[in-house]
């Protein structure tokens, strides 16, 4: 950053908020994880009934107590209200010239409060109901399709679409729902970014520059919590940049060429040579679309009242897993200073932890984006301890000289952007040393998952290890007079983990209880095994050729995710289980290990996929789930949860998520997904699909010609099935990889400038 960009950044820190952003992005994430459990404010029927409810009840009674408090504490308002509100207020220029007409003053949301907030309804509900006796201040799940006649239909009603526009902004919540985004250091990094820019559509305006600036996600998420403060945002923006700024979200097309697509790009050449500083940002590019739904109803089972205690006192201590933490980065090698002309154009850079950990631990390739000229971003996760070490090398073969930054700076500040002298690998130091310019940025530090194998002997008996290949815990399935035992063997001991009586499992002292015809696993939480990959693990743009039905997917039902989250992956081919959950790891090894005994024919070790996948598609469900369960109908339309920003045009599609996807080529898939990346990556595709060929680690996808030895490591070691995903192959691209891959994977990922699935957020502004 130069001394003029630095006085523009100081600028931009400048502009006053009068709200706190980061406590009430807090609550806005609080308050959409409400709606989100609360799938009936997605539906069309449902949603007009709210809108109704908006228009003739909840505006009225806010603008009566905006010009005189009727309660003594704070109004709050009901949750099907205030989804259409929240919504209305994301449209901040419409949702005042709307409350100045009808009720000649904007309604703030002053001494207002969210049931999200736990506050008593009693005052609310009682003006409630002397205003409107026929209509309940609280409406369920029954609600009747029909809009309520009990409202006096006289009240004003915007012309605003508010049922489009709350359409459009049902995504969104996924796109910031991972949990670095509900952290301090993330929101008040992200508050100084939307300052910037705010900063950067003032100097646009200044300099007659027209610009569809695209914010990315952490920034959105500001920007919506601002809006959400109609008063305050109307008067911050005045006086910053002397107009209300408009918030455009009816721009969704993410194709290259298109208007986002253009914008985005656009935006960071703009912010990158106003501040210096890199457009891109760890954790808050765009996901890939949101995975199917699980169910179609919600699901919240009855509790059990067991208690987990006996678990951690006892068999706690059967498996030693360390707890590791793991940071999601953002990687660029900006330029290159001081290099020999004859060098010059051959060069690029190989990066690696300087002591390998277990989500990061093989070399990655990247180009030099004023050498090669266009920007390639690396996106990987890691352990936030050591050094990220770079190599300079010349044709690929010959080191030049290395460099390194620590990650604990990284991860105190959340960015780095600096200059590295590269000491030569000749060890004599010349008098203009050769310079790299790093850029990364990098998530808050989270709880890694965790990986285990499970690898079957014989007689019943297996043998667990964890990522690292030490072996945990032994298993074997034992005859006791006429039933089952599942017995734990460690060095020192052995452990009954369970006993199957009739149709159930009874494991852990019966703190848990598997149904193993149902997979229905309950107890302190209920958890079903559901076929195939679900939720975070669902693959996109690929076809059922990739053998998705080898995978299953471990689903947690309760109160707080009614309507399922995916808590573990197995793959049913090759035994290996990604854990999100701690309490989940040693029940999950368990329910493993019987379904492999399930499924697994006594003595035909070597039967085929396509059996088991047969096998695993047979397993009858509860019938108060089961119907609900809808099918996968092949890998949809984007590539999923972990696997989204880094897809090209022409590549991997719309999809390719937060991980995997991570690193394709401009081309499509390119150098990254060659020989197994299917129909979608054109002229990128060695063979028919990624299915076989995603093989040791995302990253090398940059280093090799294709999948093969690319899409693994990762994704590959994660469910141990010989590629990224179990296959990212078919007619829809590489985009497979989808949903928890990109939270699990040890490799890194490459990918070049901004395509149209690297586009950050749905929504815009105009400068």
């Amino acid at each position: 950053m130069g001394m003029e960009q630095e006085s523009e950044w100081n600028a931009a820190q400048s502009i006053k908020i009068s709200e706190d952003l980061v406590a009430a992005a807090k609550l806005q994430l609080q308050f959409l994880a409400a709606v989100d459990r609360n799938r009936w404010l997605y539906e069309d029927q449902t949603l007009q009934t709210a809108i109704y409810r908006y228009n003739s009840c909840w505006l009225p009674l806010l603008a009566k107590h905006s010009e005189s408090r009727v309660t003594n504490g704070p109004l709050v308002v009901p949750l099907d209200c205030e989804w259409v509100w929240h919504c209305h207020r994301l449209n901040p220029v419409r949702y005042k010239s709307d409350c100045e007409e009808f009720y000649g003053r904007i309604l703030d949301n002053c001494n207002v409060a969210s049931l999200v907030q736990k506050i008593s309804t009693k005052e609310t509900e009682d003006i409630w109901n002397s205003m409107y006796p026929n209509e309940p201040y609280n409406i369920n799940l029954t609600l009747s399709n029909k809009f309520s006649k009990n409202i006096d239909g006289s009240a004003n009603h915007t012309k605003y679409n508010l049922l489009l526009a709350i359409k459009r902004q049902i995504p969104f919540f996924y796109q910031v729902s991972r949990s670095h985004m509900n952290t301090n250091q993330y929101l008040e990094a992200a508050v100084a970014r939307y300052k910037g820019f705010l900063h950067l559509i003032k100097r646009n305006k200044e300099r007659s520059i027209t610009c569809f600036c695209v914010p990315t996600y952490d920034i959105d998420l500001i920007w919506h919590t601002h809006q959400l403060h109609p008063a305050s945002y109307c008067k911050d923006l005045m006086e910053s940049l002397g107009k209300i700024l408009e918030h455009d979200d009816t721009d969704q097309n993410r194709g290259k060429g298109q208007k986002l697509d253009v914008g985005f790009s656009k935006t960071i050449k703009q912010w990158e040579e106003l501040f210096g500083l890199r457009y891109w940002k760890a954790g808050a590019m765009y996901r890939g679309n949101t995975p199917s739904p699980l169910a179609a109803t919600p699901f919240v089972p009855k509790l059990t009242g067991k208690l987990v205690t006996s678990y951690n006192n006892k068999f706690q201590k059967l498996i030693n897993l360390p707890k590791t933490n793991v940071t999601e980065v953002v990687l660029e090698i900006v330029e290159v200073e001081n290099l020999p002309e004859t060098f010059k154009k051959k060069v690029s850079v190989l990066f690696s932890k300087g002591q390998p950990d277990g989500s990061f631990d093989v070399k990655r390739k990247i180009n030099i984006q004023s050498e090669f000229g266009k920007k390639q971003v690396a996106t990987f996760q890691c352990e936030p301890t050591g050094n990220l070490v770079f190599e300079l090398v010349f044709d690929s073969v010959k080191t030049l000289g290395c460099c390194c930054i620590s990650l604990y700076d990284l991860v105190s500040n959340l960015s780095v952007e600096k200059w590295l002298d590269l000491v030569p690998s000749s060890g004599t130091v010349s008098c203009d040393p050769v310079r790299l310019r790093v850029a990364a940025s990098c998530t808050v530090p989270m709880p890694a998952p965790r990986v285990v194998k499970i690898a079957h002997a014989s007689k019943g008996l297996a043998q667990v290890a964890g990522g690292n290949g030490n072996e945990i815990i032994g298993l074997q399935m034992r005859e006791m007079k006429g039933t089952k035992e599942l017995v734990g063997i460690t060095k020192d001991d052995e452990t009954v983990l369970g006993q199957l009586t009739g149709s159930e499992w009874s494991l852990m002292d019966s703190l848990w209880t598997l149904e193993a015809q149902k997979m229905l696993l309950t107890g302190p939480q209920t958890v079903k095994l559901v076929p195939g990959r679900k939720l975070d693990y669902e693959l996109k743009h690929c076809q059922r050729r990739t053998h998705t039905h080898s995978f299953m997917t471990a689903v947690e039902f309760s109160a707080e995710y009614p309507y399922g989250r995916a808590v573990a992956l197995l793959d049913v081919k090759s035994g290996a289980l990604v854990v999100q959950e701690a309490w989940f790891v040693l029940p999950g090894i368990m329910l493993t290990f019987i379904m492999f005994n399930i499924l697994r024919k006594e003595g035909n070790d070597g039967e085929s996929l396509k059996e088991m996948e047969f096998m695993a598609e047979k397993i009858v469900f509860d019938a108060e789930i089961a119907k609900d369960i809808l099918a996968s109908g092949g890998c949809g339309s984007g590539c999923g949860g972990g696997c989204g920003n880094m897809v090209n045009s022409g590549g991997c599609g719309s999809g390719c998520g937060g991980g995997c996807g991570n690193m394709v080529n401009s081309g499509g898939c390119g150098s990254g997904c060659g020989s197994g990346c299917g129909g979608g990556c054109g002229n990128m595709v060695n063979s028919g699909g990624c299915g076989s060929g995603c093989g040791g680690g995302c990253g090398n996808m940059v280093n090799s010609g294709g999948c093969g030895s690319g899409c693994g490591g990762g994704c590959g070691n994660m469910v141990n099935s010989g590629g990224c995903c179990g296959g990212c192959g078919g007619g829809g691209g590489c985009g497979g990889c989808g949903g928890g891959c990109g939270s699990v994977m040890k490799s890194g990922c490459v990918e070049n400038s901004p395509c149209n699935d690297e586009q950050p957020m749905q929504v815009a502004a105009h400068a």
